[in-house]
C-alpha cells in the first residue's frame, strides 16, 4: 500500500470505543467526564478486562456511567464508592475495581472512606474528576473551590476566614502507606490526553499486581457550573486551577 492508499478518509477512520454504548451523553458542553470515560473504556478495551471489571458510580455528574460504559457496575451511596469497592475487590480479588468520583463526593461527604481505604492499601484504582464545584446540584463550592472563586453558595468568592482553604487532597492521599500511585492530568489537550491514558493504564495495572490503591486525579472543567464557554473554561482551568493542582505524578512506587 502507498502513502496515496494510506491517507485515504476510509483508511484514517477512529472508531468509538466497542464498551461505549450509543446512548447519548448528558454531560454538557465542554465537558470533562465524556473524554475521561473514553479514555477508561479503551484502557479497558487494550487490557483485555472488558469482562472483569467492576466500576462503582458515585452521586454526582456521573451517576449515569452504567449508562454509557458498558462493563459491570454498582452505585454507591453518596462518597461510600471507596467503600464499596473495598468490599467489591476483596470478595473477588481477579476482578479489575475502579471507583469514579467527583470532588464533592470524594472530598466532602466521602473524605472519610477514601482516607482509610487509601490507608489500607486497597487494591483499587480511583479515579477523581476535580472540577471544584458541585456541579450536578447546582454549582455550590465544592472542598476544592478556589480562593475568592464565586459559586452558588459563595457569590463573593470563597474567603479563607468564612471556609477555610482549598483541599487539596490528593496530596494528602500521597502520604498515606497504602497508596501506590497518586497522579494529577488533565484531558484538555491532545498531549495530556495521551498522558492521562497512559497513568490510567498504570493504575488498573497496579490494581491488578495488588499493589494498593491507585488514584488518578483530574483536573477538569465545568463550563455550565462556572458560567462560561468551553473554551473560556479550559482557558481558565489553564490560568487558575493548575497552579494551584499542577499536574504531573505526587506518588509513584
Amino acid at each position: 500500500m502507498n502513502i496515496l492508499e494510506i491517507i485515504k478518509p476510509e483508511n484514517l477512520v477512529y472508531e468509538k470505543p466497542r464498551l461505549m454504548n450509543d446512548n447519548p451523553m448528558h454531560y454538557c458542553p465542554g465537558c470533562s467526564h465524556g473524554v475521561v470515560h473514553k479514555l477508561i473504556v479503551e484502557v479497558i478495551e487494550e487490557m483485555g478486562m472488558e469482562e472483569k471489571t467492576i466500576g462503582v458510580a458515585p452521586v454526582g455528574c456521573a451517576v449515569f456511567a452504567y449508562n454509557y460504559l458498558d462493563i459491570d457496575w454498582q452505585e454507591a451511596a453518596h462518597g461510600r464508592a471507596p467503600a464499596l469497592a473495598t468490599a467489591i475487590k476483596r470478595l473477588n480479588p481477579d476482578k479489575m475495581v475502579f471507583t469514579y468520583q467527583g470532588d464533592g463526593d470524594l472530598a466532602a461527604i466521602g473524605t472519610a472512606e477514601t482516607i482509610h481505604a487509601c490507608n489500607r492499601g486497597e487494591n483499587i484504582v480511583i479515579v477523581f474528576v476535580n472540577n471544584a464545584i458541585y456541579g450536578m446540584t447546582g454549582g455550590q463550592m465544592a472542598p476544592t473551590t478556589l480562593l475568592n472563586m464565586a459559586t452558588a453558595t459563595c457569590p463573593l468568592g470563597r474567603n479563607v476566614e468564612l471556609n477555610g482553604y482549598p483541599l487539596k487532597i490528593s496530596d494528602l492521599l500521597a502520604q498515606l502507606e497504602g497508596t501506590c500511585l497518586v497522579t494529577r492530568q488533565a484531558v484538555h489537550t491532545a498531549a495530556a490526553v495521551k498522558k492521562a491514558k497512559k497513568m490510567l493504564r498504570k493504575a488498573f495495572e497496579n490494581s491488578m499486581a495488588r499493589k494498593g490503591t491507585s488514584i488518578v486525579e483530574f483536573v477538569s472543567t465545568c463550563a455550565s457550573g462556572w458560567k462560561m464557554t468551553p473554551d473560556q473554561s479550559n482557558k481558565w482551568m489553564v490560568e487558575n486551577m493548575f497552579p494551584k493542582y499542577p499536574l504531573g505524578d505526587l506518588k509513584d512506587i
